[in-house]
């Protein structure tokens, strides 16, 4: 809830400030965040219960219980069957999407190898961030030792800002690490 609250007293005012917005329902804010999982149909093929154990995981890792994506049609290069799962997904709003958000931020993304900041080429031009996870070990609530499958995430959080600036300068000022620029390294 700590994210939620600073989003309310210390971004909107900075936003209101640096973009001219009228008022506090101008103000871009966050959407949803969207945790995908994309299954490996050769391990699905092996394991019967690799994707019971995907979602287990992806569970522990949100607090919610995940939907699967159905393919949407037959795909005889790919050996893809209409109907059959191809990932598993799980949208968070609200309270759930902030508490993520700031596990995210000061948990899971400095436990990652080598993690020098996101890119800002992984915004959109609508203002949304994009990040890939290789494997799930990062966030806390995940024991390495104790681990049943590994499998990667996609992380994809929505805002309503119009333009890549404000989307960007709306996820710094909540706390995203973002790597700096040239141009930012020699002014500090």
């Amino acid at each position: 809830m700590r994210l939620k609250e600073k989003y309310q007293k210390e971004v909107i005012p900075k936003m209101k400030e640096i973009f001219s917005y009228s008022n506090n329902l101008a103000v871009p804010r966050m959407l949803c965040i969207t945790v995908n999982v994309g299954l490996n149909r050769e391990r699905v093929e092996k394991d019967p219960q690799y994707i019971e154990k995907v979602e287990k995981s992806l569970m522990s890792l949100t607090g919610r219980k995940p939907k699967k994506s159905l393919a949407r049609k037959s795909i005889a290069g790919f050996k893809i069957r209409r109907g059959i799962p191809v990932g598993l997904y799980t949208t968070l709003r609200g309270d759930y999407m902030y508490d993520f958000l700031e596990k995210l931020i000061i948990a899971a993304l400095p436990r990652t190898k080598d993690f020098r900041g996101i890119p800002r080429g992984s915004v959109d031009e609508r203002g949304n961030l994009t990040i890939g996870f290789k494997e799930q070990i990062s966030f806390p609530e995940v024991n390495p030792e104790k681990v049943e499958v590994s499998h990667g995430l996609g992380i994809t959080i929505t805002t309503t800002a119009k333009t890549k600036e404000e989307g960007l300068k709306l996820l710094e000022l909540l706390g995203v690490p973002f790597k700096k620029n040239e141009k930012q390294k020699t002014k500090d």
